[in-house]
């Protein structure tokens, strides 16, 4: 058992903890699970939609007097703008949640989801209006982005904080299963979508998905309203109103603070950066470029990896929370680096074998990958990256770090395992990298610190 372990189970009772041994704050905790699902459902609903859209409807609608192919970068260049807006939201509402409170955040960014992602079903063609639809479909994108920057991070951080210490890692991990209902019911709405004639899906077809997310984001946001603040951060609150005041004199820790290195004082950020590349990088890899890497270059029938996508997603709601299982019961640090290990270990094979253009193995490969990547590293993640941090920047830190290290592996691993691919026509190079990024993860381990069972009201990071 680790120290931080050793020392919680002899300490008083979390805060959470406290509030759990109630009726009242059972009942709490059963609603900001709910509500966290739910944002985070709403959140992956939002960028599974407009995907999905931009690949098939978006080019025709919105930049028709360009070729096909001009129309189709357009659209994902739409698409783009909400990973630039992410780390922007990431730190004002990061601020804000550490100052206000995560409730108020992720009422605010659940409603502006909502808002923006109901709308885009409402902007008018480019044959109605011309350049103003493209306009208000980039406008209406990075509003998207800017709310989504702290959703995730925030509904982690909520969960984490109410979560008792013994079971932090499963619970948490309900975040990763919102994600994966986000996926599901986007893609389930649009093979509906998709059963009606083409001309209709173009005129108004591709319209009913975004106005039908608005009920979801209704459903969060009432529920999300009436969601009590996290104990951890009443409690934080509390202790700093009691908190004597020094009449402006800086406290031994404010006083080290200043004498301290960029890496000393950021350590856990730093941790945390590394830890999200060595998942989001070959999440977006797996479930993202394999997919067009088996069609487009080695012709496998498409419904081979759909059906792939749609029974990991399916085995994603057993993969996540057993792995924050796994992470209570044997630590975050091992669990996380057995999972990025497994990862590099896959990547030669996987690309080899899909060599064969077997659909059966080309199906396994891309289960398998989703499985490891996309599913179980990230229920390891949601309560690691809660733990990492100090309860007073806690929201802020991990949500900058969540998003920079996302477009530095996620937000480009497609770009680049492409550009790869047509420099040496061959998977080698998309394999190492895929290696390389699971690596990072991997040697982070070492440098991250155990974090299971911590305190989160203390002040300071975990390392």
């Amino acid at each position: 058992m680790s120290d931080l372990q050793s020392s919680v189970d002899s300490h008083k009772q979390s805060a959470a903890e406290q509030r759990l041994a109630t009726p009242e704050g059972r009942r709490e905790f059963i609603k900001a699970t709910l509500s966290c699902w739910l944002g985070t459902t709403m959140e992956y609903v939002d960028f599974a939609l407009y995907g999905l859209a931009a690949g098939l409807v978006f080019g025709d609608v919105f930049f028709p007097e360009v070729t096909p192919t001009l129309a189709l970068l357009s659209s994902f260049a739409t698409y783009s703008v909400g990973f630039v807006a992410r780390p922007i939201g990431a730190i004002f509402f990061g601020r804000m949640g550490d100052r206000k409170g995560r409730k108020f955040v992720l009422v605010t960014t659940i409603a502006l989801m909502g808002i923006s992602t109901t709308l885009i079903g409402f902007i008018p063609s480019y044959a109605t209006i011309g350049l103003w639809a493209p306009l208000m479909l980039v406008i209406l994108r990075f509003v998207q982005g800017f709310g989504a920057g702290a959703e995730l991070s925030g509904a982690t951080v909520m969960l984490g904080e109410y979560a008792p210490p013994k079971h932090r890692g499963l619970i948490a991990s309900i975040i990763g299963i919102g994600s994966n209902s986000g996926t599901l019911v986007a893609s389930a709405v649009w093979l509906l979508v998709l059963m009606l004639d083409p001309a209709d899906v173009n005129t108004w077809g591709w319209r009913i998905p975004f106005v039908l997310s608005a009920l979801i984001a209704v459903a969060a946001t009432l529920i999300r309203r009436h969601v009590r603040e996290t104990p951890v951060f009443e409690q934080e609150q509390k202790e700093s109103e009691q908190a004597p005041t020094d009449n402006g004199s800086a406290t031994p820790a404010t006083a080290n603070h200043s004498h301290t290195s960029l890496w000393a004082r950021n350590k856990a950020f730093f941790v945390m950066l590394g830890l999200r590349i060595g998942e989001n990088g070959p999440s977006y890899l797996a479930q993202g470029f394999v997919i067009g890497y088996v069609v487009k270059i080695l012709h496998v029938n498409k419904t081979v990896a759909t059906t792939a996508v749609f029974v990991a997603s399916l085995l994603g709601f057993f993969v996540i929370p057993f792995a924050g299982w796994l992470s209570d019961r044997f630590g975050r640090r091992i669990v996380y680096r057995w999972f990025c290990f497994l990862l590099m270990l896959y990547a030669v094979p996987a690309y080899m074998f899909l060599e064969t253009r077997d659909p059966f193995i080309v199906a396994t490969i891309i289960v398998i990958g989703m499985c490891l990547a996309s599913l179980g590293i990230f229920g390891v993640q949601a309560a690691y990256g809660v733990e990492l941090f100090g309860v007073r920047n806690r929201y802020s830190k991990m949500a900058l770090a969540k998003e920079l290290g996302g477009i530095l592996s996620g937000g480009t691993a497609a770009l680049v395992a492409s550009a790869l691919f047509d420099h040496y026509k061959s998977w080698w190079p998309i394999a190492i990298y895929f290696a390389v990024m699971a690596g990072t993860g991997f040697v982070t381990t070492f440098f991250a610190p155990e974090t299971r069972g911590r305190d989160l009201n203390a002040v300071e990071d975990a390392i």
